[in-house]
């Protein structure tokens, strides 16, 4: 039985985000040529290592079931967030994964990191996630937090786009 914190499970991967939620959406226009190598960044956890996020994992590569614990800052200020991959694509046009959130997160909610590529040939990185808070300093946060949250999306698109160039 899961242990997610939320009942729409796999909402990401649709176009409808559930409402009462804080939602993300963010779309950034990668390299041309570089479906299969960025599609790969996403899918084996190098782009997040390459951001910065230590990345807790008991599998190298995303697949549904899987548990990851991303943590973000430094040091003792290193926040934890366990979570657990709840869709995979791993197609022709479409590579990506969604992972939802587990005790002890301090968020409730969804996020997923896609590559696709579009009718014209273009590659694009998705994030798109819904969230709410789940402890006490991310309410506090508020509007900031949900700043951080943008960032950290513009973040990983630009990491993405410097590992698609090195390819």
């Amino acid at each position: 039985m899961s242990e997610l914190t939320y009942p729409q499970v796999g909402a990401t991967r649709a176009a409808t985000l559930p409402t009462g939620w804080h939602h993300l959406r963010h779309r950034y226009r990668l390299p041309d040529g570089c479906f299969a190598s960025a599609a790969e960044a996403v899918l084996t956890w190098r782009l997040h290592r390459a951001a910065g996020v230590r990345m807790r994992t008991d599998a190298p590569r995303a697949a549904p079931g899987v548990r990851v614990t991303p943590g973000l800052g430094v040091g003792p200020l290193r926040i934890w967030g366990p979570c657990e991959v709840v869709w995979v694509e791993s197609g022709e046009r479409r590579a990506g994964f969604g992972y939802g959130t587990l005790p002890g997160h301090p968020e409730q909610g969804e996020e997923a990191f896609l590559v696709t590529r579009d009718d014209t040939g273009a590659v694009w990185f998705e994030v798109t996630a819904f969230s709410r808070p789940a402890v006490w300093f991310v309410r506090a946060a508020g509007p900031l937090g949900r700043a951080v949250q943008h960032g950290y999306a513009h973040w990983l698109a630009r990491i993405l786009r410097r590992l698609c160039a090195r390819r």
